[in-house]
Parts: C-alpha cells; structure tokens; sequence
C-alpha cells in the first residue's frame, strides 16, 4: 500500500481536513456518556443542584455554619460570599432571586472561580451537615443520643442556651476540639460521598430561601440535555462530513489509479504484455482498485478514529471509576487474544482469492472469446468443469476466510455483554457503599463500549488491510514497470514530407527471455512507391519483421531505419504517425463503420472514407447493411464476417493516408477474386506510399515489386517472382505447393 501513498497527495488537505472533523467527532461522541452521567447524578440524583456551596445562604444558617469552623476556614468562607440587607445597593435584584431576603439578611456567593469553589466545598458540606445534624439532634432526643455517644453531649448545656451561641463564644483551644471532632466524624467519608450527602441541605436552604428548587432541576436537566443534544447534531455533522470527505477522495483515488493503470498500459510494448495476461491487467484496473477504493473509504472513517475513540474512551472510564478500570483492562486483553488468533488463520487466505479471482477472469474471457471453437468441438461440458474448478476454488477460499470472520461477531456481542454485567455486578456494590453514582457507572459501561467497539473497528481494519495490500502491490507491479522501448531524449525530426523508405540493416532478433535470436542478419530495403512482399513458412519470422517497424519490439542487433534515421532515435508517436497498420487479426472497436474508420483519422470527410472503403472493397457489404456507414458493430466486430472485418480494417490504414502501409497477412480472409480487386485498387490509390505485405499466398504477392523470402529467421531469397522461382529453392516449394506451373508462369 506504501507504494500507492504518492497517488494520495492531491488529497492531502482533504484527509487532514478529515482527521480534523474525525477528532471533533470522537469529542463529541465520548462527551454523550459524560453529560447522561451528569443528568443523573445531578440533574435526578442532587436535583439540578451542582455545587455543596450554596448560591446563597441565610445569615442566620451562615453563622451556625461559621461557629463550627476554625478561624482560618471562616476567613475563606466570608471572602467568598457578599453580606446582602436591606441598605444594600443591589437588594432588589437580589430580593427577586431570594424572597426570604425581606425578612432577614442573605449570604450571596460572588466567587466564581473553580479552583476556589473546589477547595471551598468540603468545607461547606461538613459545616452545612454538622450544623443539620446538630438541628436534628436538638429536635430528636434519639439523635441527641447519638451525638451525645460521639463526645457533644447537649444535654450539659444550660437550659435556653442556643448550642451554636455558645461554641462561638467557648475558647479557641475548646472549640479546636470540637472542629477536629467534626473532622474526625467525616474522615471515613469519601469527598463523593461528603458533597453528594450535604445536597440535600443546599436544597432545604434553598427552599428556606424561598427558590424553587423544581424550577433549579427541570432547568438543568434541560440546560444539560439541550447541550447534549446540540453534541449529538454536531457528531452527526461530522459523521456525514467525513463520509462525504473519505468517499470522494477514495472516489478519486480509483479514479487515478485506473487512469494511470490505463495510460501505463497503452505504453507496454509486447515484452510487457508477454509479463501481464489480459484477465490479469483487468482484474488489477477493476476488482484491485475496487479493493484499495473501500480501503481508503474505511481507512478515513476508522484508522484514524478508532485510536481517538479508545484512549479517550479509557481515559474518560478511569476518571468516572479507577476502581472498574481492571474490567477493561481484562476485556481488552481478551478481545486482542481473539483477534490475533481469528486473524493468524484468516490472513494467509486473503493472498490466495486475488489470484483466483485473475483464473476464474481468464476462464471466463477464454470462453467468451472462443465460444464457437467450442461449440464446433463439443468441449462445453469439459469447459463448464473448468469454469466450475475455478469457481468452487474462489468460492471455498472466499467461505473459509467469511467463516472465520463471522466467528468474530457473536464472540464479541458475548464480550460485550459479560462486560456490561461485570460492570453492573462490580459497580451495583460500589453504588450501595455510596463510592460510585448510579450515573456514573452508566457513563463507564458507555465508555467501555467504546473501547471495545474501537478494537473491533481496528480488526475490520486487519481484516480489509491484508487483501487491499495484495490489490495495491499488484496494482504497483503494472505502475511501476519500465517499459522496454521507450522514447530517446532527443529525438530527432523526420524530413517533411516523408519519403517512406524503410531499411533493414542486419537486423537480428532475440524475444526477451529466449536463448536464441529469431531473426538473424536481416537485409533489405523497402522503396517508395513499391510493394514489398514478405513470405516464407510458418514460424520463419514474417511477421515479427513487420512488428518491429513500429516498434513494436526493439532489435537486438541492427537497426531499422526510415528515411535513413535509425527508427529508435524517433518518438514513437511520431513513427507510428507514419504508418498504416492492419494486423493479421482485424480488430474492430464497440461503435459504427465510420467510426472505426475514423479511429485512423478524427477529421476525415466522408469522400475520405466513402474512397477508402471502395479501395478495401467494403463498399459493396456496406450498402447493403440498413444503416450503411452509420451500421452499429458489435464488440470485436463479431458481427460481421472474418474477411468484412480485414476489408473494413484496410479501410481504416487507408483513411489514415500514411507513408507506410503494413499489412501483416491481412488478405487472408478474403477470396482471390477480391484480394485481386484489392491489390490493384491500392497500386491505384496509393501512389507513393512503401507497402510492405506479409502473405502466405503466393498469388497475393506474385505481382510484387519485391519478394523477401525468410527460412527460419533468416533472407534465403530477394528478388521479384520469376527471379525467386529460378535461383530461391524455399521460393519455389512454397509457390507449387499452391499453384501449378502454368499458373505461375
């Protein structure tokens, strides 16, 4: 995959914009856990009240608070509140907040510092609870009792004596005493608990105060549930967000990929496509790049996620209950074991289905391609059990790594869910001890459910990295091959106009891989304005003479020249500018006649095209067809017949008017009477142009201006007709194998 990271950079602000909404959206996915938990633990449990430090306090309940603390404790206290009675300049702001402020003076918090409301609130909760407590025992001789058993025995004080009264005036030593009991008291307490236990008092002092503590709760279950809410549209943003992002650039990406997969391609000369079947190359430009496609796709919505959802997630679970931590720790630990040894049998197979996936493409192309040679042998049930072979192959591969895979889900649904019992179990206690709130033990088993889902985000990842790898090294072989014939840096210019002259200067040829040349000292020299025939017998090497005029291949030794420039020091578009090919095999594209005609020339009138195909003899099945020049063809030109398909791809050479005209045994499909028709239409037409004719009939090339015979690679004859017939022995055995002597004469 590394090899294919270049082809990202055009989408480098894109995934960076990506990564950034994708660190927005986990925020706001692990704050959810975190608000639900404050709606409970306060919004249910403290009803809407936050703090163990009263807003506001009566002045009468503050001085009872303040007789039980320390002077350096009342110090801290009184800087935070603000004395507010009737001669104060903001009593009727104050008034409307707190009606019992009519009847008596208001302690009114002005502090809003956290780190000093921090420090202040177990101070507050142990002077609010002290000064109830001793209310309660004062109502309650039972509670009295109680007191009484901890060391502040009420009923030693002098009848009518107010308790609070008489702690603010005993001695500073007496009364350090009773401060370090009260200390004493709450020492077993957990801070937790201490604040939570004291919101109950805040709330009696509020409704003292007049407030209405219904009215404190709806509003901050709503303020809190407003701003979760508002999270939640903004995950939801961001989700879609990324989506769009991660889809386009993806989009892009197999868009690119296939691009620069098609144009490397068109570079390959036929050494590369000897290294590359067509099944393969297909499968690498469709199912490959569809494979590193959904790779990025995912990548973007999970790689980068999953990490900033399960830290914060065990970040945020640690700071809701350190005490639980373990249970994710353990189910962590598990679900890794789970997923190494899914993957360490599912992983090897991921290499081998790409492979199958390129057999069962070239089977099924084979049989496409050749289902009448089938037909005409009766091979359907031996090709039927091959296509079969390769199918079940795929299939029992593709089955054996899905059912690993599905093992992964419900074992992890049974994680998930005995984690989540672990949970309640462990945290069930921890809430009867009063150690842990009910909201909060929700919020942990959230957050480790975000750490799991996190891995098992991650083992997708493992699951879909492995066969996108293969996808993008396979697609990087093609990228990265160098093509053989490439061209010089410097090219040179042919001289205008172009003459056509194409010499052969002992040339020799070695296919790449081979031990032996196939050509060897080849010598001849094609003239303007002359046919140049080439024959000999099968496998003697005509038409890999004629594949290395456009460079098809490159010689070994020798050189080939045009118009006297040695055909590698020219661009290879400007070469092939020059000639007219038409292949042993006429090819035909998806479209109409004049299309493919005009695939030799965009511009080409319709005279142009009406002349060449006249000069193919084409014009007659034309004429006949009901759309004429404007008659669809079928992919291949399966539509038409083998010699229609050689006249019609003669005619697209000649619409192309070049220099130089190849055509490589490409009168093979057409009958004598109208290879005649042919060949002297194209003496007529093509005037000055070097026509170069690979035949295995003599009577197609009898009336050559040159005959160039070739015997296992090499010239055994040069000459025209009757000369060959006299002093080349190959000549004359090839020409009365097929025609008698009065025929040849």
């Amino acid at each position: 995959m590394m090899r294919l990271l270049k082809y990202l950079k055009p989408y480098i602000g894109l995934i960076l914009l990506a990564v950034v909404l994708l660190f927005i959206q986990a925020q706001s996915e692990l704050a959810l856990p975190d608000y639900m938990s404050k709606i409970i633990n306060t919004g249910i449990q403290k009803n809407g009240i936050e703090s163990a430090v009263p807003s506001a306090i009566r002045q009468s309940q503050m001085d009872k608070v303040l007789a039980l603390m320390s002077d350096t404790d009342q110090v801290s206290v009184l800087a935070a509140y603000q004395l507010v009675d009737k001669n104060s300049a903001n009593y009727q702001a104050v008034l409307s907040q707190y009606p019992t402020l009519a009847d008596q003076a208001v302690y009114v918090l002005k502090t809003t510092d956290t780190a000093a409301l921090t420090q202040l609130e177990p101070l507050m909760a142990k002077g609010l609870l002290t000064v109830s407590g001793i209310e309660a025992a004062i109502a309650d001789p039972a509670k009295a009792q109680q007191f009484a058993q901890g060391g502040m025995d009420f009923s030693k004080l002098p009848a009518g004596v107010d308790v609070f009264s008489y702690v603010k005036q005993l001695p500073a030593a007496v009364k350090s005493q009773i401060t370090t009991k009260i200390d004493e008291t709450f020492a077993s307490m957990t801070e937790s608990m201490l604040l939570q236990s004291a919101i109950p008092v805040v709330k009696t002092e509020y409704n003292a105060l007049g407030m209405d503590t219904t009215a404190i709760q709806t509003g901050y279950i709503l303020r809190v549930g407003g701003l979760m809410l508002l999270v939640t549209l903004l995950f939801t943003i961001c989700t879609i967000a990324v989506g769009f992002i991660s889809a386009r650039v993806a989009a892009g990406l197999a868009r690119d990929l296939r691009q620069a997969l098609f144009t490397k391609v068109e570079s390959f000369s036929k050494v590369e496509f000897d290294r590359f079947s067509t099944a393969s190359l297909i499968t690498r430009s469709t199912n490959d790049v569809t494979q590193v496609q959904m790779l990025v796709i995912m990548a973007l919505r999970m790689i980068f996620y999953a990490p900033i959802i399960g830290v914060g997630a065990i970040i945020r679970a640690v700071n809701q209950s350190v005490s639980m931590s373990w249970l994710i720790g353990l189910a962590v630990v598990i679900l890794l074991g789970l997923i190494i040894t899914v993957f360490s049998i599912a992983l090897p197979k991921f290499k081998i289905i790409q492979s199958l996936i390129d057999r069962l493409n070239l089977v099924v192309r084979e049989n496409l391609s050749g289902m009448m040679v089938i037909r005409a042998f009766n091979n359907q049930q031996f090709e039927e059990n091959r296509f079969d072979k390769a199918n079940k192959d795929l299939t029992s591969t593709s089955l054996f790594v899905n059912r690993i895979m599905v093992v992964m889900m419900p074992l992890m649904m049974l994680l998930m869910s005995s984690l989540t019992l672990a949970i309640i179990w462990v945290g069930a206690h921890q809430v009867a001890e009063s150690t842990l709130q009910v909201g909060s033990m929700m919020a942990f088993i959230q957050y480790a459910m975000q750490v799991v889902m996190s891995f098992l985000m991650m083992s997708i990842m493992f699951i879909m990295v492995p066969r996108a790898s293969v996808s993008a090294g396979r697609i990087a072989d093609v990228l990265e091959v160098s093509p053989v014939i490439v061209d010089p840096r410097q090219p040179k210019a042919l001289a205008k106009p172009v003459k056509g002259q194409v010499e052969f200067e002992h040339v020799s040829f070695r296919y790449p891989g081979a031990e032996e040349d196939v050509l060897h000292d080849i010598n001849f020299t094609a003239q303007p304005g002359q046919i140049t025939a080439i024959i000999g017998s099968t496998g003697s090497g005509k038409s890999t003479v004629v594949n290395l005029i456009p460079r098809f291949y490159d010689v070994t030794e020798g050189a080939i020249r045009l118009d006297g420039i040695d055909i590698r020091e020219l661009n290879q578009k400007d070469l092939r500018e020059q000639i007219g090919y038409i292949p042993q095999k006429g090819l035909l594209f998806t479209g109409t006649i004049e299309s493919n005609l005009r695939y030799a020339d965009e511009g080409a009138s319709e005279e142009t095209l009406a002349q060449a195909a006249r000069v193919a003899q084409a014009s007659e099945f034309i004429e006949t067809m009901p759309d004429g020049m404007r008659s669809e063809i079928s992919q291949g030109g399966s539509n038409v017949s083998g010699g229609q398909k050689q006249r019609l791809a003669i005619a697209r050479a000649l619409v192309k008017k070049p220099p130089v005209y190849i055509f490589d045994d490409s009168f093979s499909a057409l009958d004598f009477k109208t290879d005649l028709a042919l060949r002297k239409a194209l003496k007529d037409t093509t005037g000055d142009s070097t026509i170069l004719i690979v035949a295995q009939r003599i009577a197609t090339i009898k009336n050559a201006d040159q005959i160039v015979v070739l015997d296992e690679g090499k010239v055994v004859g040069t000459g025209v007709h009757h000369e060959l017939m006299e002093s080349c022995e190959t000549y004359r055995e090839i020409a009365l194998s097929q025609l008698s002597k009065e025929e040849l004469a």
